[in-house]
This record gives C-alpha cells, sequence and structure tokens, in this order.
C-alpha cells in the first residue's frame, strides 16, 4: 500500500484526511496524519471561547472521533526530505524517528509571528489556539474577582486594562468580545464601575480590518470606541516589560492582559527544513491542482494547501494573487486535496483550486457583527446572526454543530457562565497545600 503522509491536522490536514478516508477503498492506501495536537480547532469560535459564549471543547475538533481509519502519530515533523521520501518526526515522549512515506501532503500551518519587543514573550498571551483563549477568560474573570476587593486606585486599573496588538480579524473579533464579556460582567460586580474597563487595540496601520473597504473599517472603529474602546491606529508596541504597555505615540499604561495577534509567521520546518521549493517569504511553491512546484516543473508526489502554501487564486482578476491564508481557503483547499490526491492514484487529472470569495463575516461581540460582500455591507444585529449562522454550518461533524447550538440556546436563556477556572493552571496547588504540615502553637497549662 502507498503510505499518504499528511503534516498538520489543521483545517486543510483534517479534510484531506477525512476527505480521503471516504474516497479511498479500503487498502488501496494507508493515511497517516502526523500534528502535536490530537484536534483540529476551529479557530473562527476562538474569540466566543474567549467570551464564554462556546465552551472550549466544543471548538476543537477531535481527530481520533473522525478519521477512524487514519494513523494518528502525537508529535510533531521536524525536518521533510522529500528526496529520500522521508520525515523526521518528534513525538511527544521517546527520541525523534524517520518516518517513510510515498506521498506527502504538507497542511502545517501558520505559527504566530513575533518580534523582538522586550517583555512580549514574557507577557503576552497568543490567540491561535484553544488553551490561548481560554487563558484570556480565566485571566479576565479572575481580574474582576480580585479588582472587587480592591480601591480605586492603580493597582485595580491594571487588572481591568487589556491590551490587544494586532488589528486583523483575530484580533478585532478577540477585542470586541472580550469587551463584550467585561462590560456585562459588570452586573454581577456592584464594586466596579464602567469607567474602571480600559481596554486598548494596537494597529501599526493606519485601519484595522484589513479585508474590508475603508468604509466599513472606520465603521468598526467607531463602533468600538463608542463602546469605551480605545484604538491606537498608526502605532506600534515598543515594549510590555512588566506588563507595563509603551507605545511608539508615547503613551504609556499599565495592562494585566496582553493579546498578541498581530500577524502570522512562515512555519519554521517549511521555511528552513525542507527541500521543496519555497518563495522569499517561507510558503511552498503551489500550483493550481495542489500539487507542490510550478506548473512547467511539478514536484511529483508532493501537495500542499493552507497557510503554509502560495497557492495562486485563479477567481482574483489580479494577475499572479495567492489565496489569502484564512479557514474559508484553508476548508476547501483541504477537500479538493482529497479528490486530486485520490484522482492521482487512479490516473485521474486532478482539477484547479478556484474559489471566489463568499464575502467576509466578523463578530463584534453578543449582539453585534459586520459582514461584507463586494458592495453590500451589513452591520449589527443581522450581521452577528450571519456570523454565527455560517459558522456554525461551516464547523465539522454534526455533533459538533448540535453541541454549539445547544450552548448558545442555554446561553440564551441563562446568560454566560461566568465561573473562572483560571486554577485548573495548577492543578496540584490545592494539593500541595493539603498536604503541607500543620504548624500549631499553643500555650500548656500550668
Amino acid at each position: 500500500m502507498r503510505r499518504i503522509l499528511v503534516v498538520g491536522g489543521g483545517y486543510a490536514g483534517f479534510y484531506t484526511a477525512w476527505g480521503l478516508e471516504k474516497r479511498l477503498r479500503a487498502g488501496e492506501a494507508e493515511i497517516v496524519v502526523v500534528d502535536p495536537r490530537p484536534y483540529m480547532t476551529y479557530q473562527p469560535f476562538l474569540p466566543e471561547v474567549a467570551a464564554g459564549s462556546i465552551e472550549a471543547r466544543h471548538a476543537a475538533i477531535s481527530l481520533r472521533s473522525h478519521l477512524r481509519r487514519t494513523r494518528l502519530i502525537h508529535g510533531r515533523v521536524t525536518r521533510i526530505d522529500h528526496a529520500g521520501r522521508s520525515v523526521t518526526v518528534l513525538p511527544e515522549d521517546g527520541e525523534e524517528f524517520a518516518l517513510g512515506y510515498d506521498t506527502i501532503v504538507v497542511t502545517a500551518g501558520a505559527v504566530t509571528r513575533t518580534f523582538p519587543i522586550p517583555g512580549v514573550v514574557e507577557s503576552a498571551i497568543g490567540m491561535k489556539h484553544v488553551e490561548e483563549a481560554v487563558a484570556i477568560r480565566d485571566r479576565l474573570l479572575d481580574a474582576f474577582d480580585r479588582a472587587a476587593e480592591l480601591a480605586a486606585g492603580a493597582e485595580r486599573a491594571r487588572l481591568l486594562t487589556v491590551t490587544f496588538v494586532g488589528g486583523g480579524f483575530s484580533g478585532v473579533e478577540g477585542f470586541a468580545e472580550l469587551l463584550s464579556l467585561a462590560t456585562a460582567l459588570l452586573r454581577s460586580y456592584p464594586e466596579l464601575r464602567f469607567s474602571d474597563l480600559s481596554f486598548h487595540l494596537v494597529e501599526a496601520r493606519e485601519r484595522i480590518l484589513p479585508e474590508v473597504t475603508d468604509r466599513p473599517g472606520s465603521w468598526v472603529v467607531r463602533s468600538l470606541t463608542e463602546r469605551g474602546a480605545r484604538i491606537h491606529l498608526g502605532a506600534q508596541l515598543l515594549s510590555a516589560e512588566g506588563g507595563h504597555v509603551v507605545l511608539s505615540t508615547g503613551e504609556e499604561f499599565d495592562s494585566h492582559t496582553i493579546v498578541w495577534t498581530a500577524g502570522n509567521g512562515a512555519n519554521p520546518v517549511v521555511a528552513n527544513r525542507t527541500d521543496l521549493p519555497v518563495t522569499a517569504r517561507g510558503s511552498l511553491v503551489v500550483r493550481p491542482d495542489l500539487r507542490v512546484g510550478t506548473p512547467d516543473a511539478p514536484v511529483p508526489d508532493a501537495w500542499a494547501a493552507g497557510d503554509d502554501a502560495a497557492v495562486p487564486d485563479l477567481a482574483s482578476p489580479v494577475d499572479g494573487a495567492l489565496t489569502v491564508p484564512n479557514a474559508q481557503h484553508a476548508v476547501r483547499q483541504g477537500r479538493l486535496l482529497a479528490k486530486n490526491i485520490a484522482a492521482d492514484l487512479r490516473g485521474e487529472r486532478p482539477r484547479d483550486y478556484v474559489h471566489h470569495s463568499l464575502g467576509v463575516v466578523a463578530t463584534l461581540g453578543l449582539g453585534r457583527g459586520i459582514f461584507q460582500w463586494r458592495g453590500l455591507v451589513i452591520t449589527g444585529f443581522l450581521a452577528w446572526i450571519m456570523h454565527r449562522g455560517y459558522h456554525v454550518l461551516a464547523v465539522p461533524t454534526w455533533e459538533r454543530k448540535v453541541r454549539i447550538l445547544l450552548v448558545w440556546a442555554s446561553a440564551a436563556v441563562f446568560g454566560r457562565d461566568i465561573v473562572s477556572l483560571v486554577s485548573v493552571q495548577h492543578p496540584r496547588r490545592a494539593f500541595l497545600d493539603g498536604s503541607a504540615p500543620v504548624v500549631a502553637s499553643h500555650t500548656e497549662s500550668a
């Protein structure tokens, strides 16, 4: 049997393996997926996970539950040697080992892009994975509990200050959802006032949401500002040491929660540790049919899709345009990859990837959103409904769709669940406290 190796179990990787299971006959090929996480994260739901509108597990799709005919390896690929048809795998436990293959599918995905800014690595949280979204939510809830016991002053202000760095979709959605959560929390904390909250969104460019046109982007800025947020456009983060934020505009403030969403970077395995052809930005060179290589020089038995693949955008009127790295493309590329690989195994001709955008939609907090398709712009409650409707249809498996709908329905009746589980980040603390020797002092009677 031929071995088809899928590097990465994200959108594109999951849909490729899932599609291959449906299309290949038993014994036709062995499918192997290598990923350090046992689940695929549905990233468009992370802002709602951070806001407590979705249960964290419901934004994660178990690979083992849905890839029944696929061999799953819990580890990460550290090198790709396509000339030798082999990858190096570093498992969670044990030593590195070589894994051979006949066909490789590279869907490793991008990584969070950081810059050498003092304090960012030590103070900031990313927002690319479920555990990060959960940590952001629990950090805010814990800050409210602590701030409610303090008198007005510098420490209370620091605890209730939230800073997002990056004005792309993930940054704006996460920022707006967390602002919505914080505003709603005030009803449960009579000790705190709206004026105690301080939310900052920092963007180096002069506008946010580059995926929409200027007027809708300006509307989002106005809407967030009216809700009490501070939007710092044309500003760069210079330092975040000890949680003290210093901006290029000269503004400084202390922030308990700093979230870094300033874009994606090239996956280091794809950019530096492979003999497959890559672009100057570290993405794999990909043909329209999702084979690795150029139209004149395809690389045999190598395919790629998703954030680390430079896929030509045949639907764009701009010559040489590439598909943008988002879920809309990754899901559809994964589905086509499964069809094309199955066709190639059977001597049939693969199809080119062509997808005309369905528009962009973003949540801006409970009951608020924005949608744009070409010249059509919808804002407010209707756009928010469209956001939820689109993504509950897009999230894979009916089991996840039903669970999410049930959580939304219960929240509509009972409100958000505001229990902080920040203590789970230190699960042994209670055990250690309970096992510590008790020192008792007493006075003996004469």
